[in-house]
């Protein structure tokens, strides 16, 4: 590139003959090694180069420095300056430093709304709670109005009112109204009002009518109270009262401990006052108190421990003949569900299936001193075509879904007449997840499990039809 250089130096001061004969051109390595051309012509009217520094140098430097860099930019040697790693990795930590920062804001909000939605959650149950308590209460006695018009025959037998009433007229004057056709329509009124009484409530042994609204009592921690069982017995013993709350977390291969609460109060605040290891693992939802005991199917087996909560320790066990177990004849939300143990007003009962039954619904009554089998009805209810079951007053009730909001008590089988019949009693499935629903004859409730929560419900009985 140099040699070009000076070769288009050389053509330009060609047309002076008399400096071109004193030109002289040199060739040499410079101190990087590189080689470098060099040429000197003499002045042919100055004796002495001036000063050096002027205006002319100068500009000839400015011109030699844009060649070079000209030339360094066609060789290759001007490229670009490339971030450092240093550079790279500072812009890399701020990045992760705001992507923190937006994460922990993020994080923040979900938190405060979670918050929120268990502050909106808590006054839901407070005002159902609410709602259950006023509906409970007798309707206050009604006062009649006095009607503003019209003439009604007095009834006979009316007797006079004892105080004067008085009503301002048109031209603002009181007149009685001891002679009026006001005093005649209220005397009429009063006297033909009679009290309607309420309808009779049916404490006995009776058929289902309806189930009220759901009240949440508590909501599980973890991933283990998904599924569960809670419960009160409805005949408790020494040492536990009656008020006694018992729960069971079922989700997990090695389910052993119980849970027990003063009463539901406790419950709800989360605070166990007893807890206890069972010898053997639980299986299913199927568990249920009654009597001091508790009982409930072994894992991985059709067999029936009664467990004594007094001495803790296993006071019987039996396996349920042909039932099936661990998956064979489950209801439809699944969970292990083969064999469903009840108590109501009769006694310990056990909802299950057999291979012989071909997946329909057999119930029987248990002794619940050592587990016998003392008798068994077969019913054609698909098992796993339903949700859950309960027993009410030696009646197996079935309910048609675990994840509708509203579904139905859709069957009923009674075991006097040994005759069953569909239903359409509505039943809410709150938070849409079911897998518990027992019946504690006592307390005229069902507890039931869904989805974390743990949930109750009034029943009304009423009185049986007799059979045809």
């Amino acid at each position: 590139m140099f040699l070009l250089l000076s070769m288009c130096l050389l053509g330009l001061l060609a047309p002076r003959g008399d400096a071109q004969d004193r030109a002289t051109l040199w060739r040499g390595n410079d101190r990087s090694g590189r080689c470098q051309y060099t040429f000197a012509v003499a002045s042919p009217a100055e004796a002495s180069c001036p000063q050096a520094g002027g205006p002319e140098v100068e500009g000839v430097k400015a011109r030699l420095s844009l060649l070079e860099a000209l030339v360094s930019r066609l060789t290759g040697g001007g490229r670009e300056a490339r971030p450092s790693a240093a550079d790279s990795g500072a812009e890399l930590r701020e990045a992760l430093n705001q992507a923190v920062d937006e994460r922990n804001l993020l994080q923040g909000e979900k938190e405060r709304l979670e918050r929120e939605l268990g502050a909106l959650q808590r006054r839901l149950e407070e005002m159902l709670r609410e709602t259950e308590r006023l509906r409970s209460r007798p309707c206050p006695p009604q006062t009649p109005a006095v009607p503003d018009g019209g003439l009604m025959r007095p009834a006979a037998g009316s007797s006079p009112m004892s105080h004067l009433m008085a009503r301002p007229n048109g031209q603002g004057d009181r007149s009685s109204l001891r002679d009026s056709a006001w005093q005649q329509g209220f005397q009429e009124l009063k006297a033909e009002v009679t009290e309607v009484p309420a309808p009779e409530e049916y404490t006995g042994c009776g058929v289902l009518v309806s189930v009220s609204e759901p009240v949440a009592h508590r909501k599980a921690d973890g991933i283990a109270g998904k599924y569960g069982v809670w419960m009160r017995d409805p005949e408790a013993v020494a040492p536990y009262g009656p008020d006694m709350v018992w729960r069971i977390d079922t989700v997990g291969s090695d389910i052993r401990q119980m849970f027990g609460y003063e009463d539901t109060e406790q419950l709800s605040k989360g605070f166990p006052t007893k807890v206890v290891l069972l010898p053997e693992p639980v299986e299913g939802t199927g568990a249920v108190l009654y009597r001091g005991s508790l009982y409930y199917q072994r894992r991985r087996s059709r067999t029936l421990i009664r467990f004594d909560l007094a001495s803790e320790s296993v006071a019987a066990r039996r396996d349920l003949p042909h039932a099936g177990f661990h998956g064979q004849f489950p209801y439809s939300w699944g969970g292990y569900t083969d064999i469903d143990l009840a108590v109501d007003e009769r006694g310990l009962w056990a909802v299950y299936s057999t291979s012989e039954a071909k997946g329909a619904v057999v119930l029987s009554r248990l002794d619940p001193h050592d587990l016998r089998v003392t008798k068994s009805w077969e019913t054609n209810i698909r098992k796993n075509a339903v949700a859950n079951a309960f027993v009410i007053c030696g009646r197996l009730y079935t309910v048609a879904s675990y994840a509708a909001a509203n579904t139905t008590v859709n069957y009923v089988y009674d075991t006097e007449s040994g005759r069953g019949r569909a239903l359409a009693v509505p039943f809410r499935n709150k938070y849409r997840y079911n897998s518990m629903i027992d019946y504690n004859p006592t307390q005229k409730k069902l507890f039931a499990w869904d989805n974390f929560h743990m949930v109750s419900y009034d029943v009304r009985l009423g009185r049986p039809v007799p059979a045809a």
